[in-house]
């Protein structure tokens, strides 16, 4: 298994691990982005950094034969088809609607099935939050969460289980406490939600 350090320069080594002035997706800013779509570009690096997370994942209980691993649009997807690769089982995708996130594009769950949630990046957990409580909600089972980096340092609130392949505590701020905007550094808004 990598360790923390050998996973981060990964990451660094990729452009993944930005430094600057960010807005996140939850709306808190942080002198740090990790834009995973850089590590996950590369086929090969993608499917090594998914079987070292599955890897995490299968020590938890109920996650040996997940009927599906789905993750929310867009950071999800590529990481949802490569942890489905190593578990050998179906690949989806939640997309955010106005009623919340929702399976769309054909695709479908069962009540009863056991389905991995999974997310590149997680701060707050609030788009891994709504798409286990909509997969919950519909009768299926949710085993436990995988994600490749949680800013949150262990701290996130979900659903279920969670497992990280690396944990990271890195600062953020409410806007109104931003030292970065209170010193007038510009900010840069990488993520996807705005764009809803």
């Amino acid at each position: 298994m990598r360790d923390a350090g050998e996973l981060l320069e990964i990451f660094r080594a990729s452009g993944a691990y930005l430094d600057g002035h960010f807005r996140l997706t939850s709306g808190l800013h942080s002198n740090a982005y990790l834009q995973c779509a850089l590590v996950l570009q590369e086929p090969g690096r993608a499917e090594a950094l998914a079987r070292l997370l599955a890897e995490k994942l299968r020590k938890l209980p109920g996650t040996a034969r997940p009927d599906a691993v789905i993750g929310p649009a867009t950071g999800g997807i590529i990481l949802a088809h490569e942890l489905a690769r190593a578990f050998g089982c179906r690949a989806m995708f939640m997309e955010r609607t106005p009623e919340g996130f929702k399976l769309r594009r054909g695709f479908s769950v069962k009540p009863g099935e056991k389905v991995i949630v999974c997310e590149d990046v997680i701060t707050t957990g609030g788009s891994v939050r709504e798409t286990a409580s909509a997969l919950l909600d519909s009768g299926v089972e949710v085993p436990a969460i995988g994600v490749l980096v949680d800013r949150s340092a262990g701290k996130a609130k979900l659903p279920a289980p969670y497992v990280a392949l690396l944990s990271l505590e890195v600062p953020v701020w409410k806007p109104e406490e931003c030292p970065l905007c209170r010193e007038g550094k510009p900010i840069d808004t990488p993520g996807s939600k705005g764009l809803r």
